[in-house]
């Protein structure tokens, strides 16, 4: 069974194709970084007319690679949301089209599923049930991962998501967009311990998290002492990692699931890699991550999430049809509503 996946739910445009057999038989991904540089942010406009020009191309790239004509395909999965609105109706619009083109059914995919389901393209050990830390730039959450669609949010950030909050925290800094992996870069030249920061929550039960306040205290002592800008950025991504850490141990504890999977932009930062993976290894279950390339937004884990689904024959009549009367995209779509 092959399937050809495509993302466009921001600013990168993902195309991969997936076979059940052979796993992931290639990818193509364009980052549209260098084009919202010079805005300091995404630009949901340009990001929809950028996805417009780069698709059939990519997609033209990795059939190619592939070796595979759109007609041997079984299905086109695209991500349906959550998102910008303009950049996942540009790949539902394309997906749906190709799929109608070439006679084979489309089926739109949960964005953060897809990002579950990205280490099981490293590790074939991998199974349902497991924790799963999702850390990303638009989402920190807690998830108990019983089964496919079996999701069960058991803590999130109540504000700023912790990719949000290392973006904001690098402009404070002065360093350019996307700040996070900038201001990670910055950290390897500071000393730990010179400059401590708050960690948010962690005085209270519950596993919710909350990172705007701590932005806030990185503000508060750059005003009131000129610190080397590594140490504070240091300070900072210690704190969020050490709160992560925190945060997901207690999960663990109270779910008891036997694995941890770490997937999002932010699961690609090795302090908070390392921390997690000394803890895992001290309460006793193994941990996943996606290789770094497939921790940000990319086609192959839409493709995988699209045959995980077809596999399970959990799709309804209308998400196989092969012309819906519409094309639907979904700009916030919690992952609770998946069914099993």
């Amino acid at each position: 069974m092959k399937v050809l996946g495509i993302e466009t739910s921001c600013d990168e445009t993902g195309v991969a194709l997936i076979d059940d057999r052979e796993g992931l038989l290639a990818h193509r991904l364009y980052s549209q970084t260098d084009l919202h540089a010079v805005y300091g942010g995404v630009v949901p406009e340009l990001a929809s007319r950028d996805h417009i020009r780069r698709l059939l191309p990519l997609v033209r790239a990795v059939l190619d690679e592939a070796g595979v004509d759109g007609r041997d395909l079984d299905a086109v999965a695209y991500t349906g949301g959550p998102g910008l609105l303009g950049a996942l109706l540009t790949g539902a619009s394309v997906a749906r089209s190709l799929a109608w083109g070439w006679g084979v059914p489309a089926l739109a995919v949960h964005h953060l599923e897809g990002h579950l389901l990205a280490p099981f393209l490293e590790d074939a050990g991998l199974d349902f049930p497991f924790l799963a830390l999702l850390v990303s730039g638009g989402h920190t959450q807690l998830i108990h991962a019983r089964a496919l669609g079996d999701y069960s949010l058991l803590g999130e950030s109540i504000d700023d998501a912790a990719g949000e909050a290392f973006d904001k925290t690098a402009k404070l800094l002065g360093l350019g967009y996307p700040g996070g992996p900038a201001l990670a870069r910055l950290a390897e030249q500071g000393e730990s311990g010179v400059l401590r920061l708050p960690r948010p929550m962690l005085d209270r039960p519950g596993l919710d998290m909350s990172f705007s306040g701590l932005k806030t205290a990185v503000l508060t002592a750059l005003q009131k002492q000129d610190w080397r800008p590594e140490d504070v950025a240091r300070a900072f991504e210690e704190a969020v990692a050490e709160t992560l850490v925190e945060k997901t141990r207690r999960a663990l504890a109270q779910c008891g699931a036997p694995a941890l999977v770490v997937a999002g932009g932010v699961a690609a930062n090795q302090t908070l890699r390392a921390g997690l993976r000394d803890m895992a290894a001290s309460e006793g279950v193994p941990v996943f991550f996606p290789r770094p390339e497939f921790c940000t937004d990319n086609g192959a884990m839409i493709a995988l999430a699209g045959l995980r689904r077809l596999q399970a024959a959990t799709l309804r009549t209308d998400e196989l049809a092969l012309a819906a009367p519409e094309i639907a995209a979904r700009a916030r779509w919690p992952l609770a509503e998946l069914t099993p």
